[in-house]
């Protein structure tokens, strides 16, 4: 007992000095604790960093009774848990400063740096490391990963370029390090230096930076490098697959997500649970149920079917598919089910019957799992009136009343309802001091509902309106005559610096449409153009610029138009019969269709009030069988008003008035007036033609 004990003490003592203090205490009990306990102390870190952080405390503080002495490597065991409490780390590192540990090497004082940075205790970071007099590129680097996983990209790389001003060696982990906190479209500048360094130091072959590079590319906007990086990269792991397929996936291209998956089975590069997640998520958006069945074999022989994430990924393929079947039982296999799972189940469920909606939801707090926003969400959308009480008072008792995302779905809810009381009750209630979201959903239905007065009332009172409450404020102010506040209103966007979308233009243009005001519509469009407008606000122009009285510019926007729609090609021929082009506005309408253009309802409604406007009867009446027959549009009235005013116009009473008794519905005033609006021209031609 006596050699084994000093032999071992002895390297202690000449090396960590790891003695009792003094010689007398000694003790049998001591030099017994320090033979039966070696194991554990050696195994202390080993358990620690398993989770055992109670054992590794016990054993610490046996250590510490039997008085001895601590090392740098006692406080590393401890430290490197990272289930530690920040209480018992502050504790550790009272005693590392005490002992005067920190100012002897580097070891002990990174071990506290990854024990403040695990628990985002940032500040007490930036102290330990000023402390240090002596610090190790470990150090550097532990600082550097720290600001990078907590996204300080400005702090990274101010410590790297410290780094190598005090010519430390640079290590893989100081690059990977500083490559992790460049998470923005601005950090983009920083990253392509860094990549750039990376060449210098030859680094471009090591895996574990390359595929920090990668991704921090893809964190920046730049898929394109993003891509070409991974096309060059000379040796690839799983992680490197992973980062190309999952943006692609998440990106409009998933069906290149596809193809790589295809040629990393062809690189023999084994899949992992986050590869499969991507590769079924890009399938459901691309709808491709046999390619997603095919994948879910794969997994299958992989045994993934039963992780949490790759299952939910399944059950949403599954129930977007319409396969409900399908999507209820790999959710059964699923062993450890989260939110995530039920809501994709819940999810596929609403489209289908919103009952088995509310019962899933009833049965996952059964369970014990905890429902959260996207659950009552998902739950209130589809909702009836007899569930929406019970759901109203349940999302209160769990706390999501002040929600704003949950308040949405039940004002909105209540509104589809029809319980329109019930969803405003939210605006007399709390003198409106709702979150935005919500209270965008009540002004929208005081926008339906004819109530501008309390839109503008209610955005009164909201603090930080978004972009959606300033268009949907204008448009209260346009229907309700209020033109001049729709322009104050979008001098203070500029002024808040909130930037207008198609939405605002459109509401804009309209009101320059409305007062017929040419000159701003002109300077709306001017702001327009520098930005990348859509066929949607195109449209717009092309209406306004005809209303206000400059044809020739409502058809250069048309011609110029890469992305035509039916709306186009209607509005244009509007316009120009609204100059008295009848002519050229029939062309249009042939040259739609010779173009592939299927005309909708309103097209012909255009295309018929052209043919009544200069007398085409013959073509009118071509185009009304055509309706029926080539187009199968089911016709309304003011297909009929069009036709009969056409007939009776141009005195072809009598098949005017078989036109109305073929009618599928009782013909209205507006028909007879018409109708008789023609027999009396008629009558008052006769009268003329006898006088003469």
């Amino acid at each position: 007992m006596e050699t084994i004990s000093s032999g071992c003490e002895i390297v202690h003592d000449n090396k960590e000095n790891i003695i009792p203090s003094s010689s007398s205490s000694s003790s049998s009990a001591a030099i017994s604790f320090s033979v039966k306990s070696k194991t554990r102390l050696r195994n202390k870190k080993k358990r620690s960093g398993n989770g055992f952080v109670g054992d590794a405390w016990g054993v610490f503080y046996e250590m510490r009774r039997c008085g001895f002495v601590f090392t740098q490597f006692t406080f590393g065991g401890l430290l490197s848990c990272e289930c530690l409490e920040v209480w018992r780390g502050m504790y550790l590192y009272g005693l590392i400063v005490k002992s005067g540990l920190l100012y002897v090497d580097a070891f002990a004082g990174t071990a506290l740096l990854g024990c403040f940075g695990w628990n985002g205790c940032l500040d007490e970071v930036i102290r330990v490391f000023e402390d240090m007099p002596n610090k190790s590129l470990v150090t550097w680097n532990s600082v550097i990963s720290l600001f990078g996983h907590y996204g300080f990209g400005d702090d990274c790389i101010v410590m790297f370029r410290e780094l190598m001003r005090i010519r430390v060696s640079l290590s893989l982990y100081s690059f990977v390090g500083v490559l992790s906190g460049f998470v923005r479209e601005e950090d983009l500048e920083s990253g392509e230096q860094i990549h750039g360094l990376m060449i210098k130091y030859g680094l471009c072959n090591e895996v574990s930076v390359v595929n920090a590079l990668l991704n921090m590319y893809v964190k920046c906007s730049s898929i394109d490098m993003a891509e070409t990086m991974f096309d060059e990269m000379q040796v690839r792991d799983v992680v490197s697959w992973n980062t190309i397929i999952g943006v692609l996936a998440r990106s409009d291209r998933p069906g290149k997500a596809l193809e790589c998956f295809r040629s990393m089975n062809k690189d023999e590069t084994l899949p992992s649970q986050t590869t499969f997640v991507s590769v079924i998520n890009s399938c459901t958006v691309l709808k491709r149920l046999y390619c997603g069945e095919s994948i879910h074999a794969l997994l299958i022989r992989k045994r993934y079917e039963f992780d949490v994430f790759v299952g939910s990924s399944l059950v949403d393929f599954y129930a977007k598919c319409g396969r409900m079947g399908d999507a209820h039982r790999c959710f059964d296999e699923i062993q450890d089910k989260n939110a995530v799972s039920w809501n994709s189940l819940m999810l596929g469920y609403s489209n289908a019957s919103g009952s088995t909606s509310v019962f899933l939801l009833r049965q996952m707090i059964r369970m014990g799992n905890r429902p959260n926003e996207g659950s009552f969400s998902t739950v209130l959308r589809v909702s009836f009136k007899t569930e929406l009480q019970q759901l109203h008072s349940l999302l209160i008792k769990m706390g999501y009343d002040d929600n704003e995302y949950v308040l949405s779905s039940l004002v909105s809810s209540y509104a589809k309802n029809g319980l329109i009381d019930d969803a405003l009750t939210f605006a007399a209630e709390t003198n409106m001091m709702l979150p935005v979201v919500p209270s965008n959903v009540i002004a929208g239905i005081f926008n339906r509902t004819g109530q501008y007065h309390l839109t503008q009332k209610l955005y009164s009172l909201l603090k930080e309106p978004d972009n959606l409450s300033w268009n949907i404020l204008i448009t209260a102010c346009s229907r309700n005559g209020d033109y001049k506040e729709v322009f104050e209103l979008f001098g203070q966007m500029k002024i808040y610096q909130v930037r207008p979308d198609k939405y605002t233009y459109i509401s804009l243009l309209s009101v320059c449409t409305r007062i017929c005001n040419l000159d701003l519509g002109r300077s709306l469009h001017g702001l327009i153009i520098q930005t990348d407008y859509d066929t949607f606000v195109g449209n717009i122009l092309i209406d306004m610029y005809g209303k206000c009285g400059s044809l020739d510019s409502s058809i250069k926007i048309f011609d110029e138009m890469k992305d035509k729609n039916v709306i186009s090609w209607t509005t244009v021929m509007s316009s120009l019969e609204l100059h008295g082009r009848a002519y050229e506005a029939v062309k249009k309408f042939r040259e739609m269709e010779i173009l592939g253009f299927l005309p909708d309802e309103v097209a012909f409604v255009a295309a018929l009030s052209v043919c009544r406007r200069i007398g085409l009867v013959k073509e009118g009446l071509e185009l009304f069988e055509q309706m029926k027959s080539k187009y199968k549009i089911k016709l309304e009235m003011d297909h009929y008003i069009l036709m009969v005013d056409l007939l009776a116009r141009y005195g072809h009473l009598k098949e005017a008035e078989q036109l109305i008794t073929r009618m599928p519905f009782p013909p209205n005033a507006r028909i007879w007036q018409i109708f008789l609006d023609g027999c009396q021209r008629q009558r008052h031609a006769e009268d003329l033609a006898l006088h003469i």
